[in-house]
Parts: C-alpha cells; sequence; structure tokens
C-alpha cells in the first residue's frame, strides 16, 4: 500500500494531556499500528514535530520516543510545507495567538478545549479559518468514551421513550499540594492563567448533551471556590482565583432538564469519576467511562418510603450492565483518526462535525454559565449562527 507522510505540529505535548493522550494514545499508537487505512487504499503515517517552550523536555520526550522533530520556534515548524496539521494542547491563554498563526500559514486546524478563552476569540478563530480554507476541528473526547456510546446507543434505539432528566456527577478530590503534592497543576486554579471548572468543563457538557440527548436552550449555574489557597508545583502558597465547582441546571430542547455537579473538591462515591443518568418515560440508564447499565419500565421495582426498617432492596442488582458488543478504541485517538480521514479527503465541502463552531459553542455555555453565576439568574442560550 502506498504510504503518505502527514506531518503534524504539536503545541503543548509537554503537559500531561498533550502527552498521555495525544501524543502517546493516540499519535503514536497509529503509528504503532502502521499508520491510519485511508479508504482509497493509501495508509496516512502521522510524523509528530514537538514544539514547546523548553528544549530540553522536548528533546527528552523525543529520545524517549525515537522521534527525529521538536523545536522551540513554533515559526519554523510552521513554515515547513511537509507540515499539514497544527494541533494546540497548551494553556487556554496561549491558545488563540498560535492558532492564528498557525491559520495564517494555511494548516489544517486541531485543538484542544476550550478553544479559546472568550466566545469572541472562539468565532474569530473559526471565521478565520473558514476564510482560510483549511479544515478544522475540536477535541470532543467524552463523544467517544464506551460508556457513553452505550448510553447513546440507547437513546438512538428509543429505549428512554420521552427523556426527563439527566443527571451529571464529576469529579475528586484534588490535593491541597501541602501534604500530599496535588494531581492537576496549579494554573487549573488561577483566573489569571485561564483556569477554573467552568472554562474547563462546561465545554464538555455542552457537546454531551447536545449530540447524546439535545442542545442546551438555557443555563443557570452556581460557582464556589471551595479551597482558596493551594500549593504549587514548588510547594509555594498561591491564592486560587478560580472555581473549583459548579453547580448548573441545564433546559435541553423538548423541556428536558439536565443537571451537572462539577467539582475538583468532592470524595468520589460512585463507580466512576464521571456518572450521567438519564430518566424517561420508557426507562432509566447511568453510564460513566466504560460501563453503562439500564432498567426499562418493565423491569422497575416498586420501592416503599418506611425509614423506620432497614432496607432490603438490592437497588443496584436491579440494573442490567448494557453489553460492549465490540472492542472499544481510546476515545482520543478515535477522534484524531476521524479528523486525519476528514484533512486527507480531498471533497469539496466536506465537512467535520467537531470543528471550531462546535468549539465556540461550548465557550459560549461557559462563558454563560460564569455570568449566570455572577448574576444570580437563568440566562438562555442563543442560537450561535456563523455570521454572528
Amino acid at each position: 500500500m502506498a504510504r503518505t507522510t502527514l506531518g503534524i505540529v504539536m503545541n503543548g505535548v509537554t503537559g500531561r494531556m498533550g502527552y498521555r493522550q495525544h501524543l502517546v494514545r493516540s499519535i503514536l499508537a497509529l503509528r504503532e499500528q502502521g499508520g491510519l487505512p485511508l479508504a482509497d487504499g493509501r495508509v496516512l503515517w502521522p510524523e509528530p514535530v514537538l514544539v514547546g517552550r523548553n528544549a530540553d523536555k522536548l528533546e527528552a520526550l523525543a529520545t524517549r520516543h525515537g522521534l527525529e522533530h521538536f523545536t522551540t520556534d513554533l515559526s519554523a515548524a510552521l513554515a515547513d510545507p511537509a507540515n499539514q496539521i497544527y494541533f494546540d494542547a497548551q494553556l487556554t491563554p496561549l491558545r488563540e495567538a498560535a492558532v492564528k498563526q498557525a491559520i495564517a500559514a494555511g494548516k489544517h486546524i486541531y485543538v484542544e478545549k476550550p478553544t479559546a478563552s472568550t466566545l469572541a476569540g472562539a468565532m474569530e478563530l473559526a471565521r478565520l479559518a473558514d476564510a482560510a480554507g483549511v479544515k478544522h476541528g475540536v477535541v470532543q473526547d467524552k463523544l467517544f468514551l464506551p460508556g457513553l456510546l452505550k448510553l447513546k446507543r440507547l437513546v438512538d434505539g428509543g429505549f428512554f421513550g420521552r427523556i426527563l432528566s439527566v443527571r451529571g456527577e464529576f469529579g475528586y478530590w484534588v490535593f491541597e499540594g501541602d501534604w500530599q503534592s496535588a494531581q492537576r497543576p496549579s494554573w487549573n486554579y488561577r483566573t489569571e492563567d485561564g483556569g477554573g471548572i467552568v472554562l474547563d468543563m462546561f465545554p464538555h457538557w455542552q457537546y454531551v448533551l447536545e449530540h447524546i440527548v439535545a442542545p442546551v436552550r438555557s443555563v443557570y449555574a452556581q460557582t464556589a471556590t471551595h479551597i482558596p489557597e493551594r500549593r504549587d508545583e514548588l510547594g509555594k502558597p498561591y491564592p486560587a482565583t478560580a472555581d473549583d465547582a459548579a453547580y448548573g441546571v441545564f433546559e435541553l430542547e423538548g423541556g428536558i432538564i439536565a443537571q451537572i455537579n462539577s467539582s475538583w473538591a468532592v470524595r468520589v462515591h460512585r463507580d466512576e469519576l464521571v456518572e450521567f443518568q438519564i430518566d424517561g418515560t420508557h426507562g432509566s440508564a447511568v453510564a460513566g467511562l466504560r460501563e453503562c447499565r439500564f432498567q426499562s419500565r418493565a423491569g422497575t421495582p416498586k420501592p416503599v418510603w418506611n425509614p423506620d426498617i432497614p432496607n432490603t432492596e438490592p437497588f443496584r442488582a436491579q440494573w442490567q450492565p448494557v453489553p460492549d458488543n465490540g472492542e472499544f478504541d481510546n476515545g482520543f485517538k478515535l477522534q484524531w483518526e476521524l479528523f486525519l480521514q476528514h484533512v486527507a479527503d480531498d471533497a469539496a465541502g466536506a465537512s467535520f462535525p467537531h470543528d471550531l463552531w462546535a468549539g465556540a459553542k461550548g465557550v459560549q455555555l461557559a462563558e454563560l454559565g460564569l455570568a449566570s453565576a455572577a448574576e444570580g439568574r437563568r440566562i438562555t442560550v442563543p442560537e450561535l449562527g456563523q455570521d454572528a
């Protein structure tokens, strides 16, 4: 088979997400399997070019994985015609300028969310990419998780009947950094560095709700900074200026109510770090990262409230697992494959559902969520027209 090499400028791979999920578990995993087979018989071979601000870290990563190309000079990487895609997993405040530079260089764009710090910035990136005629996409990895793929299977099959509500619980205890080191970087807790759980997680909830259940029509949010002081990677105390918890109520199209709690200051008493429950007239289901369990209308028990006696109902045992019915690959890798196939497709007008316009919707919901929390009111989510 003919092999087509595709250079990918990967900016921000020294960070946790950029390294683990995008470089190792996606691009390098594709190389380990021999490349990505395309519909026309070619095999696409991704050639990563590691870009960052620390030359020593980049060289160490390249040496560890036998890669040839790394640089601290983004302009030089973008100037090389062999590099056709620009990927960005930097801190959010650094993303806009770099993506604009890549668009100006004529590169296809694939970025982490949020695509920008503000809706205006996210919209500008989408407009610029369209005007330049480059293909573009945003990471929406949660849609490719095994648990949520099973949940969507139930939705698409009409299992729920009329969907009434969605409940979501996300989060875990992130250590303050004093007697145990934090398992998330300190910038996550500083607003001035692009931190905050609303900006981080509301873009996820936007696309999860829209693609699996229904579009979001309004938002009411309450935010908190539960842990006001933390310690950074050097053990130095710093004020946590960003929200570390958000409690959101979303009205979806069709009158469906979604309630999602997001917190880095909660201890886990559930099966997985994130769980979604959908309740409908004909059945309910609970999905996590990998598993999904359901309870049909006919199989619903009839509990009776009686706090005076011990509970005898085996509630968890009354739910059935949704079978795997196949193997599930890494969600980040699956979306990388879709985007690479999109770039390799020469068809005029070909579209990608998870593009920069979709990314702007996520930024919009985060921005409106923060406004709702500040103003103490429910806010309607307007349609995000591409000419707005």
